[in-house]
């Protein structure tokens, strides 16, 4: 019985591991892809001073998703590691 646990509790942490992971590709998805949008308002509409505006913001918000999922994959890689 006892071993039937074990392997319970391994299999269910190596889910969660793999669940921090997929949430971790895609913060890098998301922070990407305001990073590309701001590229390509950059690039073909860079005349106008309301494009460029959003484009910063775009900018700042994709470096900010990619940060944050970077910090909380690494919090919890550290809690699991740990054990709880």
């Amino acid at each position: 019985m006892a071993e039937n646990t074990d392997t319970r509790d391994r299999l269910a942490l190596e889910r969660t591991r793999l669940a921090n992971e997929r949430t971790f590709l895609a913060y890098i998805r998301t922070g990407l892809s305001l990073l590309a949008a701001s590229a390509v308002l950059f690039q073909f509409f860079s005349s106008l001073e309301s494009y460029t505006a959003i484009a910063w913001l775009l900018s700042v918000c994709g470096i900010a998703v990619l940060a944050f999922g970077t910090y909380r994959f690494v919090a919890v890689q550290k809690k699991l590691n740990r054990g709880g």
